[in-house]
């Protein structure tokens, strides 16, 4: 982790994270290290996945004292460091469509335990934004709301336990009133800003920002036509927009593209909806989707290709 850091702080200087490191375990991965910043609620690791329960488990304590030690690493390797600084956590639709009630079945099918969860989530983060503004006073927390299965829950697509259904759809008003427990918990604990991420097709996008959230990060071959409308509606009412422009998926490989390769594959959508140039201040240039399955060379590699192609990017559409 320690090395983790301090590449994100030396490769994206523009907006160092947090690093995930998925590979240490399932205490570590997206939804296991999320279960550390709930508040109020328990959890165990059982075979069908984590489960709420009545007590913790090891591995929930594992998942809080590794997020403890991350933290304490970050904090060393930042000091100095002075500008926004981003925490990646598992969205509450997500956590949702993943996580067991005590008696079964994913919490999305209880409609008291997916408002539980999304309050515990904001309070929990809430809390984790405070402490690092305390440990780390020059930077600006970002939050990054990791969503890959909301266009599943949006759709109703997310299977139950036994696999032969589907849970059924949650009311739009619902979806959008929980992002937004959160991003306004996170304004008011420090004015952080939330981002959202999906790397999933159908991404969210107006849902987002009908939330509240600072901005929206895709995976560009995930995109519809009909997306990059919405994309510059965004940009026009000053929403960022991450843009996951350097494949990731299996047999792609981080070193797949050079920096004109992913700077023209923004490039071409952009200057078809016609964005205004002084916009590019609101667009991320990012990997698809993580980079937690290649090699250290390989994850270096693809966090400078996206800087210089945002270098490009930024010039060309100011030319």
């Amino acid at each position: 982790m320690a090395d983790a850091i301090k590449i994100s702080l030396a490769e994206s200087p523009d907006l160092p994270f947090l690093p995930e490191l998925p590979a240490r375990g399932a205490y570590a991965g997206l939804v296991g290290r999320s279960t550390a910043l709930l508040a109020g609620l328990a959890v165990d690791l059982q075979p069908a996945g984590w489960r709420l329960t009545d007590a913790s488990g090891s591995d929930h304590r594992r998942a809080i004292n590794a997020l403890r030690q991350d933290l304490d690493l970050l904090e060393e390797h930042a000091q100095g460091y002075a500008g926004p600084l981003k925490y990646s956590v598992a969205g509450p639709w997500t956590l949702a469509a993943t996580m067991e009630r005590p008696r079964g079945d994913r919490v999305l099918a209880d409609y008291g335990a997916r408002r539980d969860l999304a309050q515990s989530l904001a309070e929990g983060v809430a809390e984790l934004i405070v402490e690092m503004r305390r440990r780390l006073p020059d930077t600006q927390p970002v939050v990054q709301l990791d969503e890959p299965l909301l266009p599943s829950v949006l759709a109703g697509a997310v299977p139950t336990a036994s696999g032969f259904s589907r849970h059924r759809l949650v009311d739009i008003a619902e979806l959008r009133n929980a992002l937004t427990q959160v991003v306004d918990r996170l304004r008011a604990a420090d004015g952080t800003e939330v981002l959202v991420h999906c790397c999933a097709a159908d991404p969210p996008i107006a849902l987002a920002h009908e939330a509240g959230a600072r901005g929206v990060l895709v995976d560009l071959d995930q995109l519809r036509h009909a997306d990059w409308d919405v994309i510059g509606a965004a940009l026009e009412a000053d929403r960022w927009i991450g843009l996951g422009a350097l494949p990731t998926a299996a047999g792609s490989g981080p070193a797949s593209l050079g920096p004109d390769e992913v700077a023209r594959r923004v490039l071409t959508p952009l200057r078809s909806i016609g964005v205004d140039p002084e916009r590019t201040a609101q667009l991320i240039i990012s990997p698809a989707c993580g980079l937690a399955g290649a090699s250290v060379e390989g994850a270096v590699t693809a966090l400078r290709t996206v800087r210089n192609a945002a270098a490009i990017v930024t010039e060309q559409l100011a030319s």
